[in-house]
């Protein structure tokens, strides 16, 4: 049994970092174990131009620790109104690496998000002649769907039609939940790849109901059945390249998770490499732990892989209980536990 593993260092394909003080607080422990980050534009306001994304990303690197080596990956958040040449053109400059698509009112701060997918075709097909993925939350918001239903129908109803549409769209289905959209993304073609968490291959739907309602465990696409997390598992350590590491880590203060109505968002990014080590160590499958960490991601990004190494070794470490004080204190997942690999 091996007490090291020693990969190219990996990059997070889904990430929040915040803004302002909360991004000062988390952005650490991004950048301690990631060379590279999808930075989620969903601020308020949302980062819908070229503008706003240089700005954000201005704002990262000067939060960054000292000596830290992390280059943050901007996004341009969709809206029924973007510019198709706006977008090509940050793009082409480098200012944006992806599109990401949030249905209205699907999850935090996707109120300015698509309401309408005919506005948005041009953008579409704008973005397919160039080459530049699109990153979608795949959920339904029809009040009459079923919350633990919501990826499937979106599947179906919007986002098959969608590729049946313009097959040149590079897609990522992010934070997949589900064994539909596991079998969907692996028979899917080069064009179509897919960011699995930590949090969806350790808990299922129960784990938010044990002993009580534990809203730290709530996040959107919610936590499905035993089955779906098991079937997430074997797509994440199969070696399939249409598979890769995106954590979505979430933060939320305390006060806006334990409350009447508390926000949807898992925050792991104190513990996030070691988290997947664990699951590709219980699956048997370590040998398969860089593809999916380290080497799928830039692939379909069409990035190059990192030169860099990190190892992780068999010792024990303890997840911090809380990062941050008073009204922005953090819990992140399996906070105060002990993990069995410390990243170095």
């Amino acid at each position: 049994m091996a007490d090291t593993i020693t990969l190219r260092r990996p990059d997070d394909w889904h990430v929040h970092l915040r803004d302002g003080a909360m991004m000062a607080a988390v952005l650490p422990c991004t950048a301690a174990r990631f060379a590279r980050a999808i930075v989620m534009p969903n601020l308020v306001p949302p980062v819908t131009t070229i503008a706003a994304a240089r700005a954000y990303r201005a704002r990262i690197l000067a939060a960054l620790p000292a000596g830290a080596d992390f280059t943050p990956l901007m996004t341009c958040y969709l809206t029924d109104e973007a510019e198709p040449a706006e977008i090509a053109r940050g793009y082409a400059e480098g200012d944006f690496a992806a599109v990401k698509l949030y249905p209205a009112h699907a999850t935090t701060n996707s109120a300015h998000g698509v309401t309408d997918f005919d506005r948005v075709m041009p953008v579409f097909e704008s973005m397919a002649a160039i080459g530049m993925p699109l990153l979608i939350h795949g959920e339904s918001t029809d009040p009459d769907v079923d919350v633990f239903d919501r990826e499937a129908v979106f599947i179906e109803r919007t986002l098959d039609r969608l590729r049946r549409r313009i097959p040149e769209l590079r897609i990522v289905l992010e934070h997949i939940t589900t064994a539909e959209a596991a079998d969907y993304v692996a028979s899917g073609g080069a064009n179509l790849a897919a960011t699995i968490t930590a949090h969806h291959l350790m808990i299922n739907r129960n784990a938010i109901f044990q002993g009580g309602i534990r809203p730290h465990l709530y996040c959107l696409p919610i936590a499905k059945r035993e089955k779906h997390r098991l079937a997430l598992r074997r797509a994440a350590t199969s070696g399939d390249a249409h598979f890769f590491l995106g954590t979505d880590s979430a933060p939320h203060a305390i006060p806006t998770k334990e409350t009447s109505c508390g926000c949807a968002g898992i925050f792991t990014a104190a513990g996030a490499l070691e988290l997947y080590a664990e699951v590709f160590e219980e699956e048997g499958a370590l040998d398969r732990f860089e593809a999916f960490a380290s080497l799928n991601g830039p692939a379909f990004y069409r990035l190059p892989v990192n030169e860099a190494r990190i190892t992780l070794r068999r010792a024990a470490y303890t997840v911090p209980a809380q990062i941050g004080e008073g009204a922005l204190a953090l819990a992140p997942f399996r906070g105060g536990e002990m993990l069995r690999w410390r990243a170095e």
